[in-house]
């Protein structure tokens, strides 16, 4: 399956999604009084690194809530296995769950099959970030096709602070054509 790669300072295209609290939501649109949106796409609840990186995201979410980041969770996983893996991480920023292989192309993700039913009955999307700022542009983004391929949060969250600083007028990077 092929997905198009759109490029840093793009717009973060339109996709609706319910989330477990039963609100239809746009992801890549900052709420809670926030101007930018962190969108965590995960791999779903057969991931046990998924879970244990969803819970370090939730323990650092003031920290992104302090830079006027908000934070959504966004899953191939059908709202019965959304819900139930987020009561296991309990996390306490939204979650969205249905993500279509359509949606996941749109949004150039690597997109997987299941190894067997155990792991899962539908193709998924491999782990990314979506950093969207004020404008709606894609400020930062990471894909990967692995799920021990991600960024470090802590290291996230120092690099977001150093950006929204104004004073470092920092550009959105990787843009060269």
């Amino acid at each position: 399956m092929s997905s198009e790669k759109f490029k840093a300072g793009d717009l973060f295209p339109q996709i609706y999604l319910n989330t477990l609290t039963d609100v239809e939501v746009e992801i890549g649109k900052p709420t809670q009084g926030k101007d930018w949106q962190m969108v965590v796409v995960y791999r779903g609840k057969h991931c046990p690194m998924c879970t244990n990186y969803m819970k370090q995201l939730d323990q650092l979410k003031d920290k992104f809530y302090n830079l006027g980041i908000d934070i959504i969770a966004v899953s191939a996983d059908p709202e019965s296995k959304a819900s139930a893996h987020n009561q296991e991480m309990a996390l306490s920023f939204p979650v969205a769950y249905g993500l279509t292989v359509e949606q996941m192309k749109q949004l150039g993700l690597y997109i997987s099959h299941p190894r067997s039913t155990q792991e899962t009955d539908i193709p998924f999307a491999e782990p990314g970030i979506y950093v969207i700022n004020a404008q709606g542009q894609v400020q930062v983004t990471d894909i990967s096709n692995a799920p021990f391929a991600r960024p470090e949060l802590e290291t996230l969250v120092g690099g977001l602070g150093f950006i929204r600083n104004p004073a470092n007028n920092y550009p959105i990077r990787g843009t060269f054509e």
